[in-house]
């Protein structure tokens, strides 16, 4: 069979737009593929203020009811030092125990799963627990020991800032709510308006094993002796 000038010409055209077509293609893919997603506005974060802490673990109570914490094991702990001092000058230090939401998470780092996981809208270190298989790599993993293993569902557990009870419906954390002096603020270390980042800026605070390079979010503004008085 022969093949005309034209009809060679008409073929190796079409053959170069294909090859052209498919080019552009896999450069617009690739070009999507190097795109860095967009950061989320919202990191949420919370400060302790270890002067105003009373000790009282009504935060313990509050998140133990609504998150349906079973007796046993706690989402957050308030850990009591003291006295300091002599009588009848003596005081004593409380601080804060619970989930740090590190950005640079062991936890997640560890899951053979999945199931620990950062929220990027949130910034958040959460638990899938249709993914968790008990293994316990987490609490192994985690520097701040704040992670165990919930007794009914047999999933690893910890604060999440209520993000499914609450900060879905637009409420605080019930621990900041129901802290009856105010020692809990929460909100968005993004937000420069933030009564958060005021705080943060007004008085000097602390985190927690910070040489471990986590980058925790929870941050604590140190007692000064003498605040807590028996």
């Amino acid at each position: 069979m022969q093949v005309s000038k034209r009809q060679f010409l008409k073929g190796v055209g079409a053959l170069l737009t294909g090859v052209s077509v498919y080019g552009a293609t896999r450069t617009l893919q690739a070009d999507s593929l190097l795109q860095p997603e967009p950061e989320s506005e919202t990191k949420y974060a919370m400060v302790h203020d270890e002067n105003a802490c009373i000790g009282c673990n009504a935060c313990v109570q509050a998140c133990r009811e609504v998150n349906h914490i079973p007796e046993g094991v706690t989402r957050v702990k308030i850990e009591r030092k003291g006295p300091f001092g002599e009588y009848p000058n003596q005081s004593y230090r409380f601080s804060r125990v619970s989930c740090q939401h590190c950005e640079a998470a062991p936890c997640v780092r560890v899951c053979p799963t999945g199931a620990a996981y950062i929220d990027k809208e949130t910034g958040i270190v959460a638990v899938n627990s249709d993914r968790c298989v008990g293994c316990q790599y987490c609490i192994a993993a985690c520097p701040y020991q704040v992670r165990y293993i919930h007794p009914e569902t047999r999933t690893a557990d910890k604060c999440d800032f209520c993000q499914k009870s609450r900060l879905a419906q637009g409420l605080l954390p019930t621990c900041v709510e129901a802290c009856p002096t105010k020692a809990l603020t929460f909100g968005n270390l993004k937000d420069p308006e933030s009564d958060l980042v005021k705080l943060l800026k007004a008085k000097p605070s602390y985190r927690a094993k910070v040489d471990l390079g986590t980058r925790p979010k929870l941050f604590h503004i140190q007692t000064i002796d003498g605040e807590i008085m028996l």
